[in-house]
């Protein structure tokens, strides 16, 4: 009991200094700091066994060393530094009155502080200019009567010059205090350091600007300044490893910038991202794939001509993050080519509407996209290849789930993305089919009846309405498209010892699809592809005549390889043109571009860090010149942004499931949409009549009121079934 007296006796005398000097509102003075260090020493000469027993339960209260008399030297400096040009500071004043007042910080005063933190070193000045930025970047916020807050309002140049200083240069200066390396740095090395005295003097200044960034980050509404804080702030995320917290909250905030942002924005959030993941590895590499794969599945939902190039850009984005660790993006790439299959076959196993919904949507088609370009940037690699199979079957699946004229667009993007995925792995894939079998349908065997009708962009559409069907502008994009996808099939081919036997078939049915067509265009372009087959084909049976080993053999692979890497042959030299032709209409149908496109996302193996190094003071001075402060506008321009954008949102969602025929799945038919006939499957027969006829009804309710006055007629159903009866 003597000792547990002895111990709440010394708690009792150090609280009440410490009450003294919270109430005095004073530093503790270096003089005192000695005599505390004192009076501990006496205690070890009187009472050695009491000592020991403090040191063994109660560390905290022995933790007193000269660093601390130091610092709390400093802190002595810094407030008669603050408080040396008050005139009106009055020492003896009741507490009611204390609490309003505050410094008020100028720019000589910031100045002061830069020069003695640049110059001299000066921790003092160090924690003053940090006070500072914490009341710059909480300024407009509601913090009441906050006493900690020693510093007032200050101007829009003050705000700036301090956002700019420390943004600038405050990872250079936390480095130098803790005897890091300029630039860089891994996980291994903070993880050395927190275990260091300099770690425990200068964490929580560390904790400050980065805590006070992330603050700020989440007030800025202009992307300039967003996309300069993110920048700057990258020098210095290694020092997340050691605040978890911290480090999830950036991630989210840079997650959000990058698949909502404008301009530049993206792409800073995205080496943000990437620098993080790099160095700080698998502690950030899961929620980083997470949450930049469930970012792309929201943008990816609507897709039109310009969102295309940004939903390029951001799976060009996801694609690139995989590079890090091809190991871990395995293992969610798996997971989520897992979900895809499940919704396939659920589709397959229940034919309803719903199921086919799923399946048939930008969100499906689009993941499809991304997991495709995956598997060709590292189908190589003995990680990713794996993937090539299920993936090939999904997609294979997706075009086979619903033959009809209508989905043709979806078709033909299910075949581009097979193309790639056996371009890249060099894998035989069965496509020349799927493409025969379009080319058989009726609705491109007829002279178009629709008229010329508007240019169509395949890219953009998943399905077509019915009149869309009978135009000439929808037969020309599918059969040219038809064209070079087959020949962009066999030109994978064309240096094969086997390419004639592989292009028997096409050739044979490529001849029929000339004979029984009746537009003259599309006889021209099947038999000049014909031509350049047979062509190719002669080209190989030459040099396969002077070659003595069997198809089994190894050496196989080594035949025509000259002219396979100078692409001499006449079918490759055809697909060429082919391609050329299709970047000129694709270059036509575009009307507008946004600024992250698909040139711009595009990323190299080497990654270059030519961006990291950026200008600097002259890019900051020109952000931080404007009179924003956090606070002004933030506050009021968020909900109304928001509530702008959720309008829009729902605008485009009205206006894509409205009246259009193309948005609602119906009359899933094998072979043609105008013949009525059923799914194979008889369990779903009657319920298929069923939701067609309420769709129908829907669909005509819905185009009532946007027709003229003279096509409102009464049409009885003693008409309908004379219309019927003549069509069949």
């Amino acid at each position: 009991m003597g000792v547990k007296a002895k111990k709440r006796d010394l708690k009792l005398n150090h609280g009440d200094e410490e009450e003294e000097t919270g109430r005095n509102a004073l530093p503790k003075t270096q003089g005192q700091a000695k005599e505390h260090i004192e009076q501990l020493q006496r205690l070890q000469e009187k009472d050695p066994e009491f000592f020991e027993f403090l040191k063994e339960h109660d560390k905290e209260l022995l933790e007193f060393d000269d660093e601390d008399v130091d610092e709390d030297a400093d802190d002595g400096v810094e407030d008669a530094e603050l408080n040396e040009n008050d005139n009106n500071y009055e020492p003896e004043v009741s507490e009611e009155e204390e609490k309003p007042y505050k410094k008020v910080i100028t720019t000589e005063l910031v100045d002061s502080w830069c020069h003695s933190i640049e110059e001299n070193g000066k921790l003092a000045a160090l924690r003053s200019l940090m006070k500072a930025f914490r009341t710059a970047c909480h300024y407009g916020d509601d913090n009441g009567d906050d006493s900690s807050i020693k510093f007032s309002t200050m101007s829009s140049n003050v705000f700036n010059k301090i956002m700019l200083f420390v943004l600038s240069k405050m990872d250079g200066i936390l480095r130098k205090f803790l005897k890091l390396p300029s630039s860089g740095g891994k996980k291994e090395t903070i993880q050395e350091l927190m275990t260091t005295k300099q770690w425990k003097s200068f964490n929580h200044i560390v904790k400050s600007y980065l805590g006070n960034a992330l603050h700020i980050l989440n007030q800025m509404t202009d992307t300039e300044m967003i996309s300069f804080t993110l920048r700057r702030l990258k020098y210095s995320s290694v020092f997340l490893v050691a605040f978890p917290s911290l480090q999830r909250k950036f991630i989210k905030v840079a997650l959000h910038f990058w698949g909502t942002g404008g301009g530049a924005l993206p792409v800073t959030s995205f080496l943000f991202l990437r620098d993080l993941c790099i160095r700080l590895g698998s502690d950030c590499l899961d929620e980083c794939y997470k949450g930049m794969y469930k970012a792309y599945v929201l943008n990816c939902q609507f897709v039109n001509a310009t969102k295309l190039q940004h939903i390029q850009f951001l799976g060009n984005c996801v694609i690139e993050l995989f590079r890090i660790d091809l190991s871990i993006a395995y293992q969610h790439a798996f997971v989520f080519i897992r979900q895809l299959a499940m919704i396939l076959r659920e589709a397959l196993n229940t034919r309803t509407k719903e199921a086919f919904r799923k399946v048939y949507e930008w969100k499906y088609i689009n993941c499809l996209e991304l997991w495709t370009g995956a598997v060709c940037a590292y189908g190589s690699e003995i990680d990713f290849k794996p993937l090539a199979y299920p993936l090939t079957q999904i997609i294979s699946g997706v075009a086979r789930l619903v033959p009809t004229a209508r989905y043709f667009p979806l078709r033909l993007r299910c075949i581009k993305m097979l193309n790639r995925i056996a371009a890249s792995i060099g894998t035989f894939i069965p496509v020349s089919m799927l493409l025969l079998d379009i080319l058989e349908m009726k609705e491109l065997n007829r002279p178009p009846t629709g008229g010329v009708g508007k240019a169509v962009d395949l890219r953009t559409i998943l399905k077509v309405s019915k009149p869309t069907l009978k135009t000439r502008a929808f037969q020309e994009a599918c059969v040219f498209s038809v064209i070079e996808q087959l020949a962009d099939h066999l030109s994978q081919w064309s240096y094969s010892a086997s390419f004639f036997e592989l292009s028997f078939i096409p050739v044979v049915r490529l001849r029929s699809f000339a004979k029984s067509t009746k537009v003259q265009r599309f006889q021209k372009e099947t038999r000049q592809l014909i031509r350049q087959v047979e062509a190719n084909s002669e080209f190989t049976n030459e040099r396969r005549k002077s070659i003595c080993f069997l198809p089994n053999d190894p050496a196989v692979s080594s035949f025509l390889e000259d002219e396979k890497k100078s692409g001499t042959s006449p079918l490759s030299q055809y697909v060429s043109t082919l391609r050329q032709r299709s970047r000129q209409l694709t270059d036509s149908l575009s009307e507008s571009s946004v600024l992250v496109g698909e040139h711009g996302s595009v990323f190299g193996k080497s990654g270059s860090d030519s961006e990291d190094e950026d200008t600097g003071g002259r890019e900051g001075t020109s952000v931080f010149s404007s009179t924003w402060l956090p606070g002004s506008d933030s506050k009021t321009k968020h909900p109304e942004e928001k509530k702008s954008k959720k309008k829009k949102r729902k605008m485009e969602q009205q206006d894509k499931a409205a009246p259009r025929d193309e948005d609602v799945v119906e009359d899933l038919v094998l072979s043609s949409d105008e013949d009525d006939e059923p799914l194979n499957n008889s369990s779903a027969e009657s319920e298929e009549d069923e939701d067609v006829k309420s769709v129908r009804k829907q669909a005509q309710k819905l185009k009532a009121p946007s027709r003229g006055s003279k096509k409102k007629k009464n049409r009885s159903p003693a008409n309908k079934a004379k219309k019927r009866k003549t069509s069949r």
